[in-house]
């Protein structure tokens, strides 16, 4: 509980036609019950209160959970080792060992269950992951029981990475139609892995068309076509944003050889629970004020839609990567959520954004896995 008022003014600005529209100054006032009411200054916003939890902040994790599939032995398997993070934090290792029995468990009472919710044509890749974590869980116990927390963690990681392949390998189909009116714009039918070279480093995203196709597509077909090599980074907004895909000016975007003219891309929110997502519109202005987009903005490195101020289906090639600012993401309300569309998330490296600022660069991005989930226009 909260004693007294606190009132905290989270003030970021762009300035130019890419803003943050209306989140121009946020105040969050928290009284003696726990409630708490978010006030924008350009227009009211009727938050009721401040649900407790917290916020998954791994761009992996909200990549895993955001898959198109339901089956339960796998998803037991998921969150079994994503709740070791808890546990070595606070160095209780005889839950991280109850857990790891947990793993165990599950790959020998639910490994027919997984095999069968995966294609046919995709087993034998399947069985040699859930071989791959079989194997993992003698390391893993003796690094338990060397309370070796390093050595936990990254068997965990591996582990971990495993289960998302696995879970990939269940998608059977694409799980919604796109509307006919964005039909002329790419659309990404699955994921892609892009990798940027910049002046200090380099680091990998993975691009999600299962939630954002429209968002993803155009993307992807702009890294496809190099329009971001030799882009500089236009804004870095107090270890807030760092902004590009600016080609000539803060008002540009991509115009496209064939028509000449700007490519609009729509905004794009695929809310949980939704059989797909909404276009054109922030979920304020529908009105769903607390309801949570599959893909939030609460992890270092998300990778956002830039667009102006006044116009939800203006984002052409500008990009930003949301550097995870608490104020704005507290845990179950997320001011950000519902009003910039997310496309993916920083997954290797993300580090090196600390170190990039504006004027630094993308020397090229490439398409490293998934170019063919990318399908133009006919």
């Amino acid at each position: 509980m909260v004693r007294g008022m606190r009132v905290r003014q989270a003030r970021r600005e762009w300035h130019g036609r890419w803003g943050w529209g209306l989140l121009m100054a946020v105040v969050i006032w928290l009284g003696q019950a726990g409630q708490a009411q978010a006030i924008d200054l350009g227009a009211t916003l009727p938050l009721a209160y401040l649900p407790p939890g917290n916020a998954v902040t791994d761009g992996r994790a909200l990549l895993r959970n955001s898959l198109p599939i339901d089956n339960a032995d796998v998803r037991k398997l998921q969150a079994s080792l994503e709740g070791l993070s808890e546990w070595l934090r606070s160095k209780r290792w005889g839950p991280i060992s109850k857990d790891i029995d947990r793993v165990e468990r599950g790959l020998n009472k639910g490994r027919d269950a997984i095999l069968a919710a995966v294609p046919e044509a995709k087993r034998a890749a399947a069985s040699s992951y859930l071989e791959d974590i079989q194997v993992q869980l003698l390391p893993m116990r003796e690094a338990i029981e060397a309370r070796d927390r390093e050595a936990v963690w990254l068997r965990r990681a591996a582990m971990l990475d495993d289960v998302g392949h696995l879970e990939e390998l269940m998608v059977t189909s694409f799980p919604f139609e796109v509307p006919d009116r964005y039909a002329h714009l790419p659309q990404l039918k699955g994921r892609a892995t892009v990798e940027f070279k910049t002046n200090k480093g380099s680091l990998q995203a993975v691009v999600d068309g299962y939630s954002a196709p429209v968002t993803a597509g155009n993307f992807i077909d702009l890294v496809q076509r190099g329009f971001y090599d030799g882009l500089e980074f236009i804004r870095a907004e107090d270890n807030y944003v760092l902004q590009t895909g600016d080609p000539a000016g803060p008002d540009e975007g991509y115009i496209d050889p064939k028509t000449k003219t700007y490519r609009q891309v729509p905004l794009e929110i695929f809310v949980k629970g939704d059989p797909a997502p909404v276009y054109g519109s922030t979920l304020e202005e529908l009105g769903r004020y607390l309801e949570n987009p599959v893909l939030p903005f609460s992890a270092f490195g998300t990778l956002g839609m830039a667009r102006p101020n006044d116009e939800p289906n203006g984002g052409s090639s500008q990009f930003f990567f949301f550097l995870f600012e608490p104020e704005l993401t507290p845990a179950g309300l997320n001011l950000l959520d519902g009003r910039y569309t997310v496309f993916g998330y920083v997954v290797e490296n993300k580090q090196l954004l600390e170190k990039l600022t504006q004027g630094d660069r993308i020397e090229s991005a490439r398409v490293i896995t998934g170019a063919d989930n990318l399908i133009q226009p006919s």
